[in-house]
């Protein structure tokens, strides 16, 4: 078949969604187009979600087991997503790691966690374990999502890196993951991390109360060619954007709230007392 484009169903949830998308339309002799029209999408919409390229959604899903006759079965395909958005990774968030490898700024907001692009593997596993152990999912998919973190870091380091700025909340660095020795580990490489010349660190003290203007997880990217995309999360939805409309109010946001944290040096030195035990 011409431009027949490989897949592998191990990169990622989302890769192995699509995989087996694919795999049960040619099961069933169905071409793109086929499938399309049973379910209401083009046949360059399948093509994407079958190649990882536009991630599946909630009506989406529903629309192909009905086309395929297995909806509320074990094999069902809003199953699968719900797997996806619940388990190690969110929904959006394959396809926003997949620009944050080419991105020319990256800027971090979290509360409460360390952002992943900072995390010390220990730090990672911690969180994974934990997850294991309440429930939440697998060990496998604990396993996947420290693997997933790691090759994402890597993916940091290129000969042209990106600017990377990082706004914590102090609960950041004050709340205790995995015992004594993984937060001064973690800790210290915040410091390393601020010590970098295409990084800067900020912390947004408990003090600044009320004018802290982000609640929960932001990530921003300002691409090659200068466009800027939004991801941000809740606890168990992940939403990538590009509409202006939505993506420039968190940059507004974001730099209103880089001016009333404090400055690097100030931030660093607050780790510094941390893991001396000072206040």
């Amino acid at each position: 078949m011409v431009n027949r484009k490989e897949l592998n169903p191990n990169a990622s949830p989302q890769a192995a969604f699509g995989a087996r998308l694919r795999s049960a339309r040619e099961a069933r002799g169905w071409k793109q187009d086929e499938l399309a029209a049973r379910v209401g999408y083009s046949g360059r919409h399948i093509s994407a979600v079958e190649t990882g390229r536009k991630p599946p959604t909630p009506r989406f899903s529903r629309s192909v087991d009905v086309a395929l006759g297995i909806t509320g079965t074990s094999e069902s395909f809003e199953r699968a997503l719900g797997e996806i958005r619940n388990g190690s990774l969110l929904e959006g968030f394959p396809e926003y790691v997949k620009h944050e490898k080419t991105a020319a700024e990256i800027r971090l907001f979290e509360s409460g966690l360390v952002p992943g692009p900072l995390q010390t593997p220990a730090y990672a596993q911690a969180l994974a374990d934990s997850s294991v152990k309440r429930g939440v999912i697998t060990r496998e998919q604990a396993d996947e999502r420290v693997s997933f973190l790691m090759k994402r870091q890597n993916a940091l380091v290129r000969r042209d890196p990106p600017l990377v700025i990082a706004v914590l909340d102090e609960s950041c660095v004050r709340r205790p993951i995995g015992g004594a020795a993984v937060m001064d580990e973690q800790c210290e490489r915040l410091v390393e991390f601020a010590e970098q010349p295409n990084t800067m660190l900020q912390v947004a003290p408990y003090v600044i109360g009320e004018h802290r203007t982000l609640d929960r997880l932001v990530n921003l990217l300002t691409l090659p060619d200068r466009s800027v995309i939004s991801y941000v999360e809740s606890q168990t939805q992940g939403h990538l954007d590009r509409a202006l409309t939505s993506v420039l109010p968190l940059v507004r946001a974001y730099h209103q709230l880089q001016a009333v944290s404090l400055s690097q040096t100030a931030s660093v030195d607050m780790i510094h007392q941390l893991r001396r035990g000072t206040p």
